[in-house]
C-alpha cells in the first residue's frame, strides 16, 4: 500500500461586522494529512453493475382514466366525468335515458357526488413481468377533492405508446392514501393484474449494450470499463480479440464471448459483477434550497476572490499583511478547496443560505471550478 502526501498552504478569510469594524478573531486550522494514491488502499471497489445497466432493461408505464366510487360527496361532479361515467354504464348495459338530441341525459346524473375521474398508473419493473402478475396501482383524481374511502372500478391500463388502444392490464381496488400525501393522491396495492407478458429483450446481434447512469457517464469511465473488460484474462484465455467498445460516454458495447454463447445469462452477469476502481467524478456542486442542503464534490476549487457579502468581507489567496484571520488548507498557491471554505464559513456560524448565496456569486463570477447544480 503506497501512500502520498498531499502538501496544503493558507488562504486566509477575513470578517466585518456592521456594528463594529475590528476583525473577528478566529482559528481553525483543516490540515490534509495523508491521502490515498489511485489504487484503493482499502480494497474498495465497484462493480459494474453498480454504475451500469444492460440496454433493454427499463422499465415501462401503464397509464389509463378511471373512475373511483364510493366517495363521501367529495367526488367531482364535472360533465366530462358524467358523461365518460354514462358511456362506461351504457357498455354495461345500464344505459341513461335520452334526451331529445339522442344523446345521454346527464340529468340523471346531477347528484352523482361520490364518484370522480381519476388517472391510474402501474410501473412493470425493468426485469420484466408475466402474465397474471399483481403490481402496485398509483390513483390520481383528476378535480375531485377528495377520494379518501373510495374504492378504484375496474379500469383497463394501455401500454407505453401514445395512440395504440391494445390493453395491457387492468385495475381496481380500494385506494389507500399515502398519510403524508394529499387527499387526492393514493395507491391500490396489488391492484394491476397483467393480461401481457413483458419481455424485455437486451441481446441483438449476439452482443449487449452497458448503458452508465447519468450521474456517472464521462468518456474516461466508458474507457476504463472498456479497457477492462478487454483484459485477456477476464473471460478466459480464449479470448484473443477485444470483446468491449466505448461507443461515447454513455454506451460501451459488449460482444459475448463464443464460450458463453448457450449461457448469456452467465456471461451478463460476469460482465456485470466485474469489480472496477470508482472513476473520478467531474467537479460538482449540488445545492437544494428547498432543504437547505449543499453537497460538495472533494474536487471543487476556488480560484483568488474577495467576496463582500452582509457582514462577511471573504479573501483568498496569499497572506494578508495585517489581522487575524482564519487559516484553510488548500491544494496550491491560486485554488483554494470549496469545502475548505465552506467548513471554515461554518465555523464562523454563517447561515446555510448565506453559503449558499456566496457559492452562487463565485460561480457566476468565473471563480468556481465546477458545475453548480442548483435544485
Amino acid at each position: 500500500m503506497q501512500l502520498s502526501k498531499v502538501g496544503f498552504m493558507r488562504t486566509f478569510i477575513s470578517t466585518q461586522t456592521t456594528r463594529n469594524l475590528q476583525r473577528i478573531v478566529a482559528g481553525l486550522a483543516i490540515l490534509l494529512g495523508w491521502a490515498t494514491s489511485s489504487e484503493s488502499c482499502f480494497g474498495q471497489y465497484l462493480r459494474v453493475r453498480d454504475i451500469c445497466r444492460v440496454k433493454g432493461q427499463e422499465e415501462n408505464t401503464l397509464h389509463g382514466i378511471g373512475f373511483v366510487v364510493g366517495l363521501k360527496g367529495t367526488g367531482d361532479g364535472e360533465v366530462a366525468t358524467l358523461r365518460a361515467l354514462s358511456t362506461m354504464m351504457a357498455k354495461m348495459g345500464n344505459a341513461l335515458s335520452q334526451s331529445n338530441g339522442g344523446t345521454a341525459n346527464l340529468d340523471d346524473l346531477k347528484n352523482a357526488k361520490n364518484v370522480a375521474m381519476v388517472y391510474v398508473t402501474a410501473i412493470v419493473p425493468a426485469e420484466g413481468a408475466r402474465q397474471g402478475e399483481m403490481l402496485d396501482v398509483v390513483v390520481n383524481a383528476i378535480s375531485a377533492k377528495s377520494i379518501e374511502g373510495g374504492y378504484l372500478m375496474i379500469t383497463p391500463l394501455l401500454g407505453p405508446r401514445p395512440g395504440s388502444p391494445r390493453v395491457y392490464a387492468s385495475a381496481q381496488g380500494l385506494v389507500a392514501l399515502d398519510k403524508t400525501g394529499p387527499p387526492t393522491s393514493a395507491k391500490v396495492h396489488d391492484g394491476c393484474r397483467l393480461e401481457e407478458s413483458f419481455h424485455n429483450a437486451f441481446i441483438k446481434d449476439d452482443m449487449i449494450t452497458l448503458v452508465l447512469d447519468k450521474n456517472h457517464a464521462s468518456f474516461q469511465a466508458a474507457f476504463e470499463i472498456e479497457d477492462l473488460l478487454n483484459t485477456p484474462s477476464r473471460f478466459g484465455a480464449s479470448s484473443s480479440e477485444p470483446i468491449a467498445k466505448a461507443i461515447d460516454q454513455v454506451n460501451i458495447v459488449v460482444r459475448i464471448d463464443d464460450r458463453y454463447r448457450d449461457n448469456t445469462v452467465a456471461f451478463i452477469a460476469e460482465v456485470l459483477d466485474t469489480q472496477i476502481v470508482p472513476p473520478k467524478h467531474d467537479a460538482r456542486v449540488v445545492i437544494d434550497k428547498r432543504n437547505g442542503s449543499i453537497v460538495i464534490g472533494d474536487n471543487v476549487m476556488v480560484g483568488r476572490v474577495a467576496v463582500a457579502h452582509r457582514n462577511l468581507s471573504i479573501e483568498t489567496g496569499n497572506a494578508p499583511s495585517i489581522g487575524p484571520f482564519l487559516e484553510i488548507d488548500q491544494s496550491d498557491t491560486s485554488t483554494t478547496r470549496l469545502k475548505a471554505l465552506v467548513s471554515a464559513l461554518n465555523a464562523l456560524k454563517v447561515s446555510p443560505d448565506d453559503i449558499m448565496d456566496i457559492i452562487t456569486s463565485l460561480e457566476r463570477s468565473g471563480d468556481l471550478y465546477g458545475r453548480l447544480i442548483v435544485q
